[in-house]
């Protein structure tokens, strides 16, 4: 019985867009983040936020804060 649903959920797994890696800075101000942080969703992806404000500024131009592959351009490499 197990095997079926497995067969069945990896089927349905490559239309799934893969999450970028958690934030640990706002990918708008820089500052630090928790998982209590409020959240903005942007291209199908969450992304903690540390202020209000950041989560307009964000959705208005979120190019200029993450990469094509949803990665805040801040992120420690």
């Amino acid at each position: 019985m197990l095997a079926p649903l497995l067969a069945l959920s990896l089927l349905a797994a490559p239309g799934a867009k893969p999450a970028p890696a958690t934030n640990t800075a706002c990918p708008v101000l820089g500052g630090k983040v928790t998982e209590k942080s409020k959240t903005v969703t942007v291209r199908g992806h969450e992304y903690r936020i540390c202020c209000a404000g950041c989560d307009a500024k964000l959705l208005k131009d979120p190019d200029k804060f993450l990469e094509k592959d949803g990665t805040p351009k801040n992120a420690k490499k």
